[in-house]
């Protein structure tokens, strides 16, 4: 018997409490309060300046990520049982290109509306998204013996850095 994630592993089995975690630090960056006073007019030109390419990037990338799952897509970090090793499109880029793309609109978003704390859980969603695809990665290397060597010629997070 399958359940609703399209495997035979139960929630916790599967990642899902990454997924609620994850989920309680999107809601909270987007309801995050605006803290502190207006930002001097330099800042907030910087902020301008990054902010859009940032969130159009975060965008862009996150689609990208879910357009090269395709079937294989799943919202917990566990591989659907019936997953294939994607390498191709965005993954070529990046491993983790949906996280990569929330952790930049964050930032994009917190440097736009002006907002520390917006800015900061930018930050949380990236030490979050790094500690999360830790644990798929361990998944993704038992059920795909390539994964191996996927991670050695492609950055996690970063583009050419990270």
């Amino acid at each position: 018997m399958t359940d609703k994630t399209g495997g035979t592993k139960g929630f916790r089995e599967r990642g899902g409490w990454w997924v609620v975690a994850q989920g309680v630090l999107f809601a909270a960056t987007v309801v995050a309060p605006k803290r502190g006073g207006e930002w001097p007019p330099a800042a907030r030109t910087a902020a301008s300046v990054f902010g859009v390419p940032l969130a159009g990037a975060g965008a862009a990338v996150t689609v990208a990520g879910f357009r090269a799952l395709g079937d294989n897509l799943t919202a917990m970090p566990h591989p659907k049982d019936d997953a294939a090793l994607v390498e191709d499109g965005i993954y070529r880029v990046v491993r983790h290109p949906i996280y990569s793309g929330f952790i930049l609109a964050a930032l994009g978003a917190g440097l736009l509306t002006r907002n520390p704390v917006r800015v900061l859980l930018g930050i949380a969603l990236f030490v979050f998204f790094d500690a999360k695809s830790r644990r798929e990665e361990a998944w993704l290397t038992e059920k795909f013996p390539a994964y191996l060597a996927y991670r050695q010629r492609v950055k996690k997070l970063l583009p050419g850095l990270y």
